[in-house]
């Protein structure tokens, strides 16, 4: 005889099952939420300013049909938000380049270590640099092309597309690199002789025929890309190349020049996903071997670049994205001046000429005296290295950094603060030559990099 089973018992059997069910329900609802989402919102402003606003170096009278952009990308999913921004300025500099960082923080939710904001250098462009502004001002003098009234207004529509971007960003399931050789547009802008020293220096244009048919030199010949992709849906593509981006300047029409060009092309080939274009380091690299500064000479050196480009998404290769995929490490940097530069600038002067041609320098070096330090920082992603630095940096610090890690994919982007000026290696400055005539730096300032740059990517494997 089978014995029956007491109501209480299968009350305690029915509450246990349902324990079990719940438990295996939030288990399951935990795991979903601890596993990363990555998403990316994608920002373009336009950078023009009006006519009759004073670009670097002209009163810009007119503009191309394609103007000067701000553009980047929001990407969120592991810490905070990260924010990286290109604009087509000649530079963004000193204080401008704090205000730049902190409202663009604010914008999209994060803090200001975790944006970086880098110009594209075209010289048919407005300068931003709030430091000088304001020396000028505080001396009663005209703050010329540093007037910051335009570059105000831009930093106000540029956060408010950065907010927006924050909240509209779309799922990332892949990140893609590419990489492809760019042929007959970069060249060394130091030709050296037997001696050592600079004998030739090839400007963005060069008409000399010895500096022509001389070799091109120590360049990185690769522009590589960085792609955002959901599954087999493309949202964002930066690209960056070493080189002076002028093919031809001070035409008073504000342009993007020929890597805005080469941009606008390849946006035209892939139009579902925003491209960016980000200078590396191309402080002592320009297209003056290929490019004799005639204006159809743009549009061929455009064309290579975009032929370069094309390849490179040819080349692309994808991984998907996973926990811990993404990682952000920084460094302060704070480069001693040299000693020409401390004396000169420890007596400024009050007149409207030097101070017009000094103000930026001034602005750093008021800076330094201050303790304030310029911040570098790395982004991984999975076995993508992208590093962001200040200024003019020559090229050999980028093809050092990927030396230092071979086995991963390294690329940089240069210009971030413009106030540091030219950063040569420490060689070159026994060299001659234009940059480190102008450079606020010597020799001392290429262990300091060196060792940022190092230590930066050993905790990006981290």
């Amino acid at each position: 005889m089978q014995a029956q089973q007491s109501p209480w018992l299968r009350q305690i059997a029915l509450v246990f099952l349902l324990f079990l069910a719940a438990s295996a329900t939030s288990l399951s609802q935990t795991s979903g939420e601890n596993k990363a989402e990555f998403r990316v919102g994608v920002f373009d402003v336009d950078a023009t300013p009006p006519i009759g606003s004073l670009l670097a170096y002209d009163t810009m009278v007119g503009a191309w049909d394609l103007g000067l952009r701000a553009k980047g990308i929001v990407l969120l999913g592991q810490g905070d938000p990260i924010v990286l921004c290109a604009v087509d300025w000649i530079g963004i500099a000193n204080e401008s380049h704090d205000l730049f960082r902190e409202q663009l923080a604010s914008a999209a939710g994060t803090s200001p270590d975790r944006v970086s904001v880098h110009s594209v250098h075209q010289h048919d462009a407005p300068r931003s640099d709030f430091g000088a502004e304001k020396l000028l001002h505080d001396a009663n003098l005209p703050p010329g092309n540093f007037d910051g009234g335009f570059q105000r207004a831009l930093l106000t529509r540029l956060s408010g597309a950065v907010e927006k971007a924050a909240k509209t960003s779309r799922k990332v399931t892949h990140v893609g690199f590419g990489k492809a050789e760019v042929h007959q547009v970069a060249s060394n802008r130091r030709v050296l002789g037997p001696e050592g020293k600079v004998v030739h220096v090839r400007y963005s244009a060069t008409k000399d025929p010895a500096a022509i048919a001389a070799p091109e030199g120590t360049i990185d010949p690769y522009v590589t890309l960085v792609s955002f992709w959901q599954e087999e849906a493309p949202i964002a593509v930066l690209s960056y190349y070493a080189v002076h981006p002028q093919s031809y300047y001070r035409t008073g029409i504000a342009n993007p020049d020929f890597p805005g060009l080469a941009r606008f092309l390849r946006q035209s080939s892939v139009p579902e996903a925003l491209h960016i274009h980000f200078t590396g380091a191309a402080g002592n690299v320009t297209a003056g071997k290929y490019n004799d500064g005639t204006p159809s000479n743009r549009l061929a050196l455009a064309q290579r670049l975009a032929d370069g480009m094309q390849r490179a998404w040819e080349k692309t290769e994808k991984t998907a994205l996973e926990d811990n995929s993404i990682n952000w490490v920084t460094r302060p940097l704070r480069l001693e001046p040299n000693q020409a530069i401390s004396a000169k600038l420890d007596k400024p002067q009050q007149t409207h000429a030097w101070l017009t041609e000094n103000a930026s320098k001034l602005a750093w070096y008021n800076r330094y005296k201050a303790e304030k330090y310029t911040l570098l920082s790395c982004l991984k992603i999975n076995d993508i290295r992208i590093l962001h630095m200040p200024a003019e940096l020559f090229v050999e610090y980028q093809l050092a950094a990927q030396q230092m890690l071979p086995n991963r994919k390294v690329t940089m982007a240069a210009y971030a603060d413009y106030g540091l000026g030219y950063i040569g290696t420490a060689a070159s400055y026994s060299q001659g030559g234009y940059e480190v005539q102008v450079s606020p730096f010597d020799e001392r300032a290429e262990g300091t990099i060196l060792r940022a740059i190092r230590e930066m990517l050993e905790q990006a494997e981290n």
